[in-house]
């Protein structure tokens, strides 16, 4: 098992028991078996004790996890076959964001997604994640695509957020975004959209608007990461675990607050763990959710659509 943080500590410990175990098992030639199975036995309690009670933060750290599967590795572990396409038609072919026709079981869809990269190189050319205008432009581009030809669309979330230089404002970020949203609302095919890792801000909410949000166990979804809500509340980052859980960015927050509609269940540990099996229960929520959506009447799919996100955040008063 792989150990990345600082409250994985127990099982790192735990581990090291067990190979140490074994290193005298095979000097020796001893028979500790009985060791081994009662250290096993109290590792696999650990960590379902430890990932069963996970905190806000935490769940922040696992959905940031470098070798945590990302867009492409998805299609690629789901889809038969991809075929990606470029551009905006305007400006350019934001790396960021990427998308294109799959087959996922013999059914086409429209798959697009956030990218980020797992080294410097590719994090660069990824730009972390963190979409330009061109990005959002070429995924409603993709979008409208789809409702040309009456194929479903599934968008893939994983960004820190929408690049906020001064040459993405000046071509017109915001505008882009709420583009989206407007068009996504009104997209007359079914739209399922999947948080697999962060969802920060608009630029997460620019690719999240359909019949069916989710989101992966161990993925969060917020207005702002929690560093920089600290820093705007607490004048400092070091209050970033108490802002996460000020935020309820996590998915049982989430859906008890009905801002999604399901929570995708991760192998312990997170999704890097066995990104084969994460992508195969992916895979199986995406075609349960295609197959009823699809013989759902499309007008009627759109208005239930407008309302659920209309209705959020409404209060009545007495």
């Amino acid at each position: 098992m792989k150990i990345s943080f600082d409250f994985e500590k127990p099982l790192a410990d735990l581990q090291l028991q067990i190979e140490k175990v074994k290193q005298v098992e095979d000097k020796n030639k001893l028979d500790m078996s009985a060791t081994l199975a009662e250290l096993e036995n109290k590792f696999e309690e650990t960590k379902h004790e430890i990932y069963t009670h996970l905190t806000g933060w935490q769940k922040v750290q696992i959905a940031r996890h470098p070798e945590r599967p990302y867009t492409l590795q998805y299609i690629e572990l789901m889809c038969d076959d991809f075929i990606e396409l470029h551009g905006d038609r305007t400006v350019g072919d934001d790396k960021a964001i990427v998308g294109g026709f799959g087959t996922i079981n013999g059914q086409t869809a429209m798959f697009i997604g956030h990218q980020k990269g797992r080294n410097t190189k590719e994090r660069q050319y990824r730009n972390f994640g963190m979409p330009n205008p061109e990005g959002y432009r070429k995924a409603l581009r993709l979008m409208k695509l789809a409702e040309k030809f009456n194929k479903p669309v599934i968008t893939l979330i994983d960004t820190p957020g929408a690049f906020p230089g001064l040459e993405a404002e000046e071509r017109g970020q915001g505008e882009a975004i709420a583009r989206n949203l407007l068009e996504m609302s009104i997209l007359k095919v079914p739209v399922i959209c999947v948080v697999i890792g962060e969802g920060a801000s608009g630029g997460a909410l620019g690719l999240a608007i359909g019949d069916k949000v989710m989101m992966l166990e161990n993925s969060w979804y917020s207005v702002i990461s929690p560093e920089n809500c600290s820093t705007i509340l607490f004048k400092t980052w070091e209050q970033k675990e108490r802002a996460a859980e000020m935020l309820k960015l996590t998915s049982s927050d989430m859906y008890k607050n009905k801002l999604i509609d399901g929570i995708i269940k991760e192998p312990l540990g997170g999704a890097h763990q066995d990104p084969v099996a994460m992508a195969a229960t992916l895979k199986k929520q995406l075609l349960k959710d295609l197959k009823i959506l699809k013989e759902r009447n499309i007008d009627e799919l759109v208005t239930e659509r407008i309302n659920k996100f209309c209705t959020m955040g409404v209060v009545i008063e007495d």
